[in-house]
């Protein structure tokens, strides 16, 4: 009994996939899980199957960022360390799951093997899986190459020389605080200038990052700009008439239905005629799927196209809908195409690239793995998420307002929380939400059965999943 003991002891810490340069070894009798990705998703998969399969998690950096807080970072740097963990002391040892920091160079779905660039090698390795995640994500720079911006790391190894501070590695913690740094003290200059910014995009990305700005640099001449008739999108009126208003008091000059243009009549035509001292561009995703086969990946969509197809069981799908990789390889959260269907008659409407619905198609796709894992070939389907229809907008530290309840219609949803309460409840989100990712138990208290909710209040799924 001591013998067998011992030995399933070891067992457990066998690492999750088999690294190798050379011939294949003989596979572990646990099922090998590969998880592509170690932000919401991928750490939500883990949290879920790491008591069932052996699995491990690959990132191309050493740490996890909190995306929605990261614009308070670049105005407050000293808030990144509330924002980010390593990643090894979590993955490793709080989940005990195995973690490798490097890039998936290619995902080869027939023999369900993926070519692996370590951090700290210059030989690609190979490693070998049962089943695979992906939960990639996106960039946000639509109209780079790369999808370069300031909401996220630079960290593909190609995209790293051609971008705009290729002077610091933002695989690291370190080189990522480095860049906000050096953006807080171009934007402290610019504040002692009083110089003028222009931000393109007035959806909560573009209202939160300028409303931000105006509470921290007192100087700066503000001006956001939109294509649509309102900020906020297609979020409800009484939401963005809110977030106007603020705007409105606090000096930032609005313009709609104005498409960006590098023309100089443009800028007259916003009150900017010598064109702005510096522009932050957000609107938009670009996919930085690079690694997947071109069969698995869309011509069109957002920033161009390259989203990973998948099925309403969120298997990856080549183009022309069939599964690939044997069905045993999920793409989940923003890395995927979004949406299944065209319109008008969508079988799933485009579900917002944000952290909630790719944690909850994230849970989809391990049900489906475990009943693929059990013979079954029953799987459940996915849907549009409740969750996805919840938006949280800071306006400074002290203001903020919350929707819940919006769908793809236009003007969907309610504000049901606004001004300090909001504000507060956006923080106490923050830090819960980042506890849970780091395997804190009060995280996993609060969050846990959101995600595992046995009723949908709304959304497009079944009332009881």
């Amino acid at each position: 009994q001591a013998v067998v003991a011992q030995a399933a002891g070891a067992a457990r810490r066998v690492p999750a996939v088999i690294l190798s340069s050379g011939p294949a070894a003989m596979p572990p009798a646990q099922r090998r899980l590969l998880i592509i990705g170690g932000g919401f998703a991928g750490l939500c998969v883990a949290r879920d199957l790491k008591n069932h399969y052996l699995v491990t998690i690959v990132d191309a950096k050493e740490f996890f960022e909190y995306t929605p807080g990261v614009l308070r970072a670049y105005v407050k740097p000293k808030h990144l360390d509330a924002l980010t963990f390593t990643l090894c002391p979590v993955i490793e040892g709080r989940m005990g799951c195995k973690f490798i920091w490097g890039e998936v160079k290619h995902l080869d779905g027939e023999d369900r093997i993926a070519t692996i660039k370590p951090m700290f090698s210059e030989k690609r390795q190979t490693i070998d899986f049962d089943f695979c995640i992906i939960a990639a994500g996106c960039n946000f720079g639509v109209f780079h190459k790369w999808g370069e911006s300031l909401w996220f790391p630079t960290i593909h190894e190609e995209a790293r020389p051609e971008g705009s501070w290729a002077h610091l590695d933002e695989r690291f913690l370190e080189g990522r605080r480095r860049h906000i740094l050096e953006e807080y003290s171009a934007l402290a200059e610019l504040a002692k200038k009083k110089a003028s910014v222009l931000v393109v995009g007035a959806g909560f990305i573009g209202v939160e990052w300028i409303t931000e700005l105006e509470h921290f640099f007192n100087g700066l001449q503000l001006t956001i700009i939109d294509a649509l008739p309102n900020c906020l999108g297609p979020l409800p009126a009484r939401a963005a008439n809110y977030c106007s208003k603020y705007m409105k008091r606090h000096g930032i000059k609005e313009f709609y239905n104005l498409k960006y243009s590098k023309d100089p009549e443009f800028y007259k035509g916003i009150g900017i005629p010598n064109g702005p001292d510096k522009e932050y561009v957000c609107i938009g995703v670009k996919a930085s799927n690079y690694f997947m086969p071109t069969e698995t990946l869309s011509e069109k969509g957002p920033g161009g196209g390259g989203w990973i197809h998948f099925n309403k069981f969120m298997q990856v799908t080549r183009r022309d809908g069939s599964v690939w990789g044997d069905g045993k390889i999920f793409a989940v959260g923003d890395c995927n195409m979004g949406c299944l269907g065209s319109p008008p008659e969508w079988e799933m409407p485009p579900v917002p690239k944000i952290s909630y619905p790719g944690e909850e198609q994230a849970f989809h796709a391990c049900e489906n793995l475990i009943l693929l894992s059990k013979g079954s070939k029953k799987l459940k389907s996915t849907w549009w998420p409740w969750g996805a229809g919840m938006f949280a907008t800071s306006l400074g530290p002290h203001d903020a307002c919350f929707v819940m309840a919006a769908n793809h219609e236009k003007g969907s949803g309610y504000m049901v929380n606004w001004w300090i309460p909001a504000a507060l409840q956006k923080e106490i989100i923050e830090s819960t939400k980042i506890n849970e990712c780091k395997n804190g138990c009060i995280g996993i208290l609060i969050w846990h059965f959101v995600h595992h909710t046995p009723v949908n209040l709304w959304g497009k799924g079944p009332w009881i999943p």
